[in-house]
């Protein structure tokens, strides 16, 4: 049995949780819309940025690398053209998962904008474990999409540039990261490209040596 003023208290107390709990999921959901993108849910550029200058900090730390990713899809938009706008989201959408497939949970995939994704490989050994992502990248984007009864196909140029040598600040390594994908594209699309030269070098010889090997 509930007293009249007892039943008013738990009805206000009730009413009072109701409207925090709506302000908390308000608040949520904006903090979601400003640091995330829309359509795929991956972290957006304000979000990459301080997630960067995380990584940054953690890894100045304690002596280790990273590296940052520059993916540009090839032919996105003459999909996006010839098929409509639906279908080029639903397959940014594909791209998305399955770059997520790729990383670490420390990493860090997000959405650039248009066609253009960026990850962030956190706390690794050697600049070298870059091109093993970077390949890895490669493969799964360039498997079929099934999409409205459409196979699709499509592939990506990797631009590539490693803490502390290509940059050590969030805006340098994005910047360097471009560069060296724009190098990939003019090298014939679908491939990575470091920033640096010499990296370069080094990873075409461990790829040229890996395919010697497996023959």
């Amino acid at each position: 049995f509930t007293l009249p003023y007892e039943q008013n208290l738990i009805d206000t107390i009730a009413h009072d949780l109701g409207r925090w709990y709506e302000h908390k999921e308000a608040e949520q959901r904006i903090i979601q819309m400003a640091t995330h993108d829309t359509l795929t849910g991956l972290p957006n550029r304000h979000l990459l940025q301080d997630r960067i200058e995380q990584a940054l900090v953690h890894d100045t730390r304690h002596h280790r690398q990273m590296a940052v990713l520059f993916i540009d899809l090839d032919h996105f938009k003459t999909i996006n053209d010839s098929l409509g706008h639906d279908i080029g989201d639903l397959l940014l959408k594909a791209v998305a998962e399955r770059l997520l497939t790729c990383v670490r949970n420390e990493d860090t995939v997000a959405r650039q904008g248009g066609d253009e994704f960026i990850v962030v490989l956190n706390s690794i050994a050697e600049s070298l474990d870059a091109s093993k992502v970077a390949q890895k990248i490669l493969d799964a984007l360039t498997q079929p999409y099934h999409s409205h009864k459409n196979e699709l196909h499509i592939g990506g140029s990797i631009g590539i540039a490693v803490f502390p040598n290509d940059g050590t600040s969030a805006e340098t390594l994005l910047k360097n990261s471009d560069v060296a994908m724009y190098y990939a594209k003019e090298n014939g699309r679908s491939n990575y490209q470091f920033f640096t030269d010499e990296l370069n070098k080094s990873a075409h010889e461990r790829h040229t040596l890996g395919l010697d090997l497996r023959h």
